[in-house]
């Protein structure tokens, strides 16, 4: 941080800003690596930092990202005494009489706990309905070691946020408020098991998808006791085939389920990578099987709201709605002006606006590559930063189209999502014309009463209790009332339209009708336009 401080604050005050800028690039990579090594070297948390640090593509600058991206959450095993030490003390037992079977090897090791194979006495089984099972003990001691990293981050986000040049970009505080989040839940493993069967619930009725079963009796804080469901992991596209299970389907049926999560549950698997999907073979009738419930995201009533305002935006090719509705997930911080993003924002309504996702393939590579330079620009300029569930949202899609590609190289994920999409506007379209019903309305309320206010305007005038600048005011009172009855009539007409248009699909004798019906507010729009002033 004094490094970076140095190059970033101190050296451009002497107008060297040349020399940090000259070896910026190297500098942030040779920082990125170091703390690599470190957070490999400390264990615990500090790998989660990394992870997290990898996804923050926000706030950090791609040398950074880049670097630490690979970095796994593998780690060598801790002694089995160790384990047996936790698991015993959170299920009041020794580990011969809670379990039939216990294999001290580790199945695999991370950060912040490892996983055994075990299988249940006879009687636990019996009830349970499954025998063997994968026992995951968290790491003694991990529960501390997250406390006393976090309260170090604070400490470090609080320092940040007196430095005008990072707060003015970035709510550091928010950030780690956000990682602790997440961190916390992930050492909480009777969170994990609701999450587990919160899962499982929302695919009750799939038979394409299953979730290992939790055993209740040997599942406390620090020791979660799931179903074995080992199966062929998802990205072994060989053992697929020579199980007769077509890898292109399984790509296919993984989107579907993904989407399915994200657009219908609101409540996601936010690290689906290959290590925690198995595809478990039976013909024809094969299902994914996922495990690993630690880290899930969902869509909050308040995402939900701005998502829909985002909608409601680009239905009407509104970009200062689009930038407000943005505004309220989240993304902007305060301090954001919103200018340059509202006429980027217009320019992407008016060169690509409308466009179906096959059409958008058709455009020119470089007209794309070239606007995706100018708009990366306006929103690097910008102290954007994502909410956490959107940053989950981006890590899901972008591990479960790595996957897909795995599995079918001609994979096309926004073919995939398209449907989705279509369905989800065309489920908040009633809400939409409501939307759009409520802002005519208001208007046309306030139209209502301009007559009336107007002519209070002219009597205070009239009886000289209102002093005037300039002659003509009763003239340009009658031309603003003529203005506001325009943009009543172009606001309905609006409406109305975008309400058929929507309702079409469903119903369309009534969307037919109320595209016929925008004729009149239009009619006004245009030919009140014309009259002598």
């Amino acid at each position: 941080m004094v490094v970076e401080w140095w190059f970033e604050l101190v050296l451009p005050r002497f107008g060297l800003g040349g020399v940090s800028d000259r070896g910026r690039t190297e500098r942030l990579r040779r920082f990125a690596r170091r703390f690599h090594g470190l957070a490999l070297e400390l264990g615990g948390l500090m790998i989660k930092v990394g992870q997290f640090m990898s996804t923050r593509l926000d706030v950090l600058p791609p040398e950074i990202t880049a670097e630490l991206d690979g970095l796994q959450d593998e780690v060598p095993a801790v002694p089995f005494d160790g384990i047996r030490t936790v698991a015993e003390a959170d299920l009041g037992v020794t580990l011969e009489r809670a379990f039939a079977s216990f294999d001290p090897v580790p199945v695999a090791a991370a950060s912040l706990g490892q996983a055994h194979r075990a299988r249940l006495s006879t009687g636990l089984a019996e009830d349970a309905g499954f025998a063997d099972v994968v026992v995951k003990v968290q790491r003694p001691g991990i529960d501390t070691i997250v406390r006393i990293d976090l309260a170090a981050l604070r400490r470090i986000a609080g320092w940040l946020s007196r430095v005008r040049f990072v707060s003015s970009r970035v709510d550091a505080p928010a950030i780690v408020e956000e990682f602790a989040a997440t961190s916390l839940l992930e050492i909480d493993y009777l969170h994990e098991a609701g999450s587990a069967e919160r899962f499982a619930e929302g695919f009750a009725e799939d038979a394409r998808v299953a979730t290992p079963r939790v055993a209740w009796e040997r599942t406390a804080g620090r020791v979660l006791t799931l179903e074995d469901v080992s199966a062929i992991k998802i990205s072994d596209v060989e053992s697929l085939r020579a199980a007769g299970v077509d890898p292109d389907a399984v790509a296919d049926e993984l989107a579907r389920v993904t989407f399915e999560q994200l657009f219908v549950h609101g409540f996601f698997h936010a690290d689906p990578h290959p290590g925690n999907i198995f595809v478990t073979p039976g013909g024809d009738d094969w299902t994914l099987t996922f495990v690993d419930f630690g880290m899930m995201g969902q869509i909050p009533d308040d995402l939900r709201a701005g998502l829909r305002d985002v909608v409601i935006a680009i239905v009407g090719r509104d970009a200062r709605g689009m930038v407000a509705g943005i505004q309220r997930i989240g993304v902007l911080l305060p301090s954001a002006d919103t200018a340059g993003l509202e006429r980027a924002m217009t320019e992407l309504f008016d060169r690509f606006g409308g466009m179906a996702v096959s059409e958008l393939a058709a455009v020119d590579r470089r007209e794309m590559v070239d606007f995706a330079d100018e708009f990366g620009e306006t929103l690097r300029t910008l102290p954007v930063q994502l909410p956490e569930n959107f940053l989950l949202i981006i890590r899901a899609i972008s591990l479960v189209s790595g996957v897909c590609s795995t599995l079918n190289p001609a994979f096309n994920m926004w073919q995939a999502v398209e449907p989705y999409a279509g369905s989800l506007v065309r489920s908040e379209g009633g809400r939409t014309v409501q939307d759009l019903g409520r802002q005519a309305m208001s208007t046309v309320a306030s139209l209502a009463g301009m007559p009336r206010r107007i002519d209070g305007v002219l009597t205070q005038i009239e009886h000289g209790r209102l002093a005037v600048a300039s002659p003509g005011t009763e003239r340009r009172l009658a031309a603003v009332e003529r203005a506001v009855g325009r943009v009543v009539s172009a606001v309905l007409f609006a409406g109305l339209v975008i309400a058929g248009a929507l309702l079409r699909a469903d119903d369309g004798a009534l969307g037919a009708g109320l595209m016929v019906a925008s004729v009149l507010p239009l009619g006004h729009a245009v030919l009140a336009g014309r009259r002598r002033r």
